[in-house]
C-alpha cells in the first residue's frame, strides 16, 4: 500500500488542532518535497529506463560517474558513494583507524549542538566523543572551546557546518595542524556552501555528506558520499564499504555494507546539475528573511559578507517565545521545525559520560525554530508579515 510521505506529520497536526478546536489545514509547509523533485519527473523516468536496461544495479557507471563529479564539484580528487550521511562519517573514522592514523578510543572533538549522527559515527566507529559548546552568534563550534579541551588522547577535530553554514574552518585548521590532529568535516547540511572560493568538503582531510531527501543535495531515498583528496583514506573506505573487501570474496579488513546504488547515483547525477542554481535561489530567499523579519523579539541569523556563502539548508530564527512563535505560526498555516530541540549533550545516550554542563547548547536548543525554505516556495513573504505580527502578550 502506498502510504504520502507526509502521512505521520498530517496526523500530528491533526492531533494538534483536535487540541486548540479543530483541524488545522497547513498551505505553507516545512519543506513540499513533492514539488522539489516533480522538476525533474521526466529525467528521472529516463534515468530509471537506463539504469533497467544496463542490467547493472549496484557499484556500476552510475556510481562512479556520479562520485567523480561530486568530488569535482567539491573540489578534492575522490569521492566515494555510500548508503548514508551516518555511514559516510563512520567510514571515513574507521578508515582513518584501519590506517594507523586514529586508535581505539582516541578522541574526537565535536560539537554539542548538532544532530546526534555526529556523536553516533565517533562510537560506532570505537572512538570517544568529547563534546564543546557552539559560538553562540553561529551555531557552529567554537575553536576557543576546541583548542581548550585538546588532550594527548585527542586525534580528530569534527566540525558540524550545522543549517549549511561553514564552521570556522580557518581557525580549526590551523589547531588541527598546530596540534597535529585530522579535521574531519560533517558537511551533511552544506551541499554548496562557501568560502573565498572553496566548497564545503574540500577544507578538511575528508568530509561526509548526507543525501537524505530533505537536504540541498538530496537522493529520492537514503544515501550519502565521502569526499577527500587523500588516495590511501579513499582506497581504505572504498574496501571498508563493501565488506571489507577490494577483491571480490577477499576481505582485508572488517567492513560494512554500504553502497550507494546505481538508481540513486542516476538521480542525483540529475540534481547535482540543478544545485548551483537552487542554492543562489535558497540564498536570495534567506537574504529576504533577513531583511525582511523586524520583530524585536525575533533574532534571524543575519546575512553573511560576500566571501562567505551559506547553502541555507535550513533558515533558523531565535526567540525567548520560541513555543508561542510556532503554535502563532501554525494557527496561520505555516508549518516549522525545530532543529534540534534535545542537543547531543542532553541525548540519554551521551548525557551520562558527560562532566560538564552545557548552557549554550541548551539554550540554543529552547530558542530555536527552523522556517521554511526550499526552491519553488511562493508565499515568503506571508511567512515574514506572519512572523512581524506576532504577539508576545
Amino acid at each position: 500500500m502506498y502510504v504520502p510521505i507526509r502521512w505521520s506529520l498530517a496526523k500530528r497536526l491533526a492531533l494538534q488542532g483536535s487540541q486548540t478546536g479543530g483541524l488545522i489545514a497547513v498551505n505553507i509547509p516545512f519543506l513540499d518535497l513533492k514539488a522539489v523533485n516533480q522538476r525533474f519527473a521526466g529525467e528521472f523516468i529516463t534515468a530509471l529506463q537506463r539504469v533497467l536496461d544496463s542490467g547493472w544495479f549496484i557499484q556500476g557507471e552510475e556510481l562512479a560517474q556520479f562520485e567523480g563529479e561530486f568530488a569535482q564539484y567539491c573540489g578534492t580528487q575522490y569521492g566515494i558513494g555510500v548508503g548514508n550521511g551516518l555511514d559516510a562519517l563512520t567510514l571515513i573514522l574507521k578508515s582513518y583507524v584501519e590506517l594507523g592514523k586514529i586508535g581505539l578510543r582516541d578522541e574526537v572533538i565535536l560539537p554539542a549542538n548538532s544532530f546526534v549522527a555526529t556523536a553516533l559515527a565517533v562510537s560506532h566507529a570505537g572512538l570517544a566523543p568529547v563534546l564543546v559548546e557552539p559560538d553562540p552568534l553561529t551555531s557552529n563550534i567554537c575553536p576557543k572551546a576546541v583548542e581548550a579541551v585538546i588532550t594527548p588522547r585527542t586525534r580528530t577535530i569534527m566540525p558540524v557546518h550545522l543549517y549549511g553554514r561553514l564552521a570556522a574552518m580557518q581557525a580549526l585548521r590551523s589547531i588541527a595542524d598546530s596540534h597535529q590532529l585530522l579535521l574531519i568535516e560533517d558537511a551533511a547540511q552544506a551541499h554548496g556552501a562557501s568560502a573565498q572560493g572553496r566548497h564545503a568538503g574540500s577544507f578538511g582531510d575528508a568530509a561526509g555528506f548526507s543525501f537524505f531527501p530533505g537536504k540541498n543535495l538530496g537522493a529520492l531515498g537514503d544515501a550519502g558520499a565521502i569526499v577527500t583528496s587523500d588516495p590511501e583514506l579513499a582506497a581504505c573506505a572504498r574496501s571498508l564499504r563493501n565488506y571489507g573487501s577490494s577483491k571480490k570474496y577477499h576481505h582485508d579488513c572488517i567492513g560494512l555494507n554500504s553502497r550507494l546504488d546505481e538508481l540513486q547515483a542516476a538521480f542525483l547525477r540529475i540534481k547535482l546539475k540543478q544545485l548551483p542554481a537552487d542554492v543562489e535561489a535558497r540564498r536570495a530567499m534567506a537574504r529576504r528573511y533577513c531583511e525582511g523579519i523586524v520583530h524585536p523579539t525575533i533574532t534571524t541569523p543575519g546575512i553573511p559578507t560576500p566571501a562567505h556563502g551559506p547553502a541555507w539548508h535550513l533558515f533558523t530564527v531565535h526567540t525567548q517565545h520560541r513555543d508561542a512563535l510556532q503554535s502563532h505560526l501554525r494557527s496561520r498555516g505555516i508549518e516549522t521545525l525545530i532543529h534540534y530541540p534535545i542537543p547531543i549533550c542532553s541525548q540519554p545516550a551521551y548525557a551520562a559520560s558527560q562532566q560538564k554542563s552545557f548552557p549554550i547548547s541548551e539554550s540554543l536548543a529552547r530558542t530555536v525554530l527552523s522556517l521554511p525554505l526550499y526552491p519553488g516556495l511562493s508565499d515568503q513573504q506571508r511567512v515574514i508579515d506572519a512572523c512581524n505580527d506576532f504577539k508576545t502578550h
